[in-house]
């Protein structure tokens, strides 16, 4: 399906929106529940959310920032506005879930002693996972029809936060049944863990696009076959593609006889272009570089059909 930057804004904005609104009310929850009931683990998942309300405030601000067009001193657009959150995104999570480590850690290793918390604290930690898994699969929705890496980045966030809010439920259900508090500690450690595992995974990938690393063989593939099935093109190659927030930048090189006219050449990198935008979604730009057949240049940079069948 294809899709333009208008419909994407507005996806983005309404799944910003349902984020700040459900998160705004489960750490009110969880805080004033935590607070109330004596339990560390829930005031500090209340925290949490409080963090999901600024990302979301974050995705707000962003959204503003790539429907705006293309200017003098942003010739591509503002697209990897979305990128540069998504990085910030996952660095706090990271710290999010280091903080947790060393806050359980030293409990357990110093043996700090905790008070075992009331029954109410288990039931704002059902309410917070029951939210949470609504406001994950709404994030994820969202975020594959906008084709969003930060909505999908944030709906991994939120599943983390799931897992947090098990953890939490686990650790009060066995301290309150054994009486004994550090069980709490050793839950919030694995849960912090998991929340690192998750803010790399999210680093990598938008670590990728902003050093423009390569994209699925299948797209290259995609890419070359389009070109192929033009007449008059001959020997794709120094084809490179790099995303800006969910959309495609794509350079190719083609060859074309020497004899053609400007006209002709141009009339065979046009059809190329609209070749590739009917064989791969989503394309923000298509650069058409036309050669003569034969041509001998040195050129280092971009993959060749015969380089992707070795990559």
């Amino acid at each position: 399906m294809k899709q333009n930057i208008g419909d994407r804004t507005r996806l983005i904005k309404i799944a910003s929106l349902t984020a700040l609104i459900g998160n705004t009310f489960l750490a009110a929850v969880k805080i004033g529940t935590g607070i109330y009931a004596g339990s560390l683990a829930v005031i500090g998942d209340g925290i949490d959310s409080s963090i999901d309300v600024l990302i979301a405030i974050m995705t707000l601000v962003v959204a503003r920032i790539i429907s705006q067009p293309a200017d003098e001193d942003h010739p591509w657009g503002h697209g990897r506005a979305e990128t540069v959150a998504t990085f910030i995104l996952s660095c706090i999570l990271f710290f999010a879930g280091a903080q947790l480590i060393i806050n359980s850690g030293s409990h357990i290793i110093f043996g700090v002693e905790h008070e075992v918390p009331t029954f109410p604290a288990l039931v704002a930690t059902v309410v917070s996972i029951i939210g949470k898994l609504l406001l994950a699969w709404s994030q994820y929705m969202f975020g594959k029809k906008a084709n969003s890496p930060m909505l999908k980045a944030n709906a991994k966030n939120m599943s983390a936060d799931v897992m947090l809010s098990a953890g939490v439920l686990a650790g009060l259900g066995l301290s309150i049944f054994f009486n004994i508090g550090v069980i709490d500690s050793w839950a919030a450690l694995l849960v912090g863990l998991w929340v690192i595992k998750n803010a790399l995974g999210i680093f990598l990938e938008t670590n990728t696009e902003l050093m423009d690393g390569g994209s699925d063989k299948a797209h290259y593939q995609a890419v070359f076959e389009a070109a192929n099935s033009v007449e008059g093109v001959e020997k794709p190659h120094r084809v490179r593609m790099r995303r800006i927030a969910g959309f495609w930048d794509i350079d190719i090189d083609i060859e074309v006889p020497p004899d053609k006219t400007v006209f002709a050449a141009h009339w065979i990198a046009s059809n190329v272009e609209k070749a590739i935008k009917e064989k791969v979604e989503n394309v923000y730009d298509i650069v058409v570089h036309v050669e003569p057949s034969g041509n001998l240049e040195n050129e280092g940079y971009g993959l060749s059909e015969e380089t992707l069948e070795n990559h």
